[in-house]
């Protein structure tokens, strides 16, 4: 029987605790080799597959997303099925469908989502260790939000680039930047709530959570989490809210913060053209 080609779309989360990153490393396991090792299983079929962004090590992914061409007969539905039996438990296929021809997880992005979360309490919940920063000092969140405005628009970020220069241009068009402070969920929390005795002096210690969104049309490697090291000197206090505008303008990479640590960070979304998203009819 002669099957058509189809392009298959995977939307992929994972805890990246235990994985060099997403992209196939001769040193160490990697979320891609998972992929493409539950893929051949499936399917009998060794291939690469695309994928939106790849995360560097320890960085996690709720909606990460992985492509690739496909003869075999199994519905599209049914890979996420039958892909998640081959893989690890800290990695989950959430669904999988057939996409038009022309899609590829990078190229066809039109923007990414990430978040990054700081824990601003003197004592770390267990569950939490692999999936925040903490840093040493408290940390005022009005400081770090009337900086924020900053990064809106279109700018070049090589102030925020490790190794500048990675790509043909450093300019960037940043979206949506938010930071708040978020409570510990409920479903974490224990009856009294996570209020240890020598709390932290910062403006809502019954919210120790802090979460950092922000969306691009696209990222420099480190990006975020040098914007996030940067947001921690002004959180801190050792430079004005006014500091984040200095260091874009200055262009400088030394002027910033460090990259903060990996654990934080997560790949929350991936955006594409809808016409991307749908299989073309016969008609069409």
């Amino acid at each position: 029987m002669n099957l058509t080609t189809r392009n298959i779309m995977l939307t992929l989360a994972y805890d990246g605790t235990a994985y060099h990153g997403w992209q196939v490393q001769p040193n160490g396991i990697t979320v891609q080799e998972c992929v493409e090792s539950a893929l051949e299983q499936l399917t009998g079929i060794r291939q690469r597959i695309l994928c939106a962004g790849r995360t560097d090590s320890g960085v996690h992914a709720l909606g990460q997303v992985a492509s690739f061409h496909t003869n075999v007969a199994i519905p599209a539905a049914q890979f996420r099925r039958g892909l998640q039996r081959f893989l690890p438990d800290d990695i989950t296929v959430i669904c999988s469908q057939e996409v038009a021809p022309e899609f590829h997880a990078t190229y066809s992005a039109v923007s990414k989502r990430y978040r990054y979360l700081i824990w601003d309490a003197s004592v770390m919940p267990p569950f939490l260790k692999n999936h925040v920063y903490r840093p040493r000092q408290s940390l005022q969140i009005r400081a770090m939000q009337e900086a924020l405005p900053v990064l809106l628009g279109t700018h070049d970020f090589r102030c925020f680039e490790t190794h500048y220069p990675n790509k043909a241009t450093s300019v960037r068009t940043i979206l949506d930047a938010t930071i708040e402070r978020r409570p510990l969920p409920d479903l974490f929390n224990s009856a009294a709530g996570w209020q240890p005795d020598d709390a932290r002096p910062h403006e809502d210690p019954g919210r120790p959570l802090i979460c950092f969104e922000v969306e691009a049309d696209g990222f420099l490697y480190n990006m975020v989490r040098a914007i996030v090291g940067t947001l921690l000197l002004i959180g801190n206090r050792p430079q004005p809210s006014d500091y984040l505008a200095r260091v874009i303008r200055g262009q400088d990479r030394s002027s910033a913060g460090s990259t903060a640590p990996a654990s934080g960070l997560c790949l929350m979304r991936v955006n594409y053209p809808d016409e991307l998203l749908q299989v073309p009819t016969a008609d069409e």
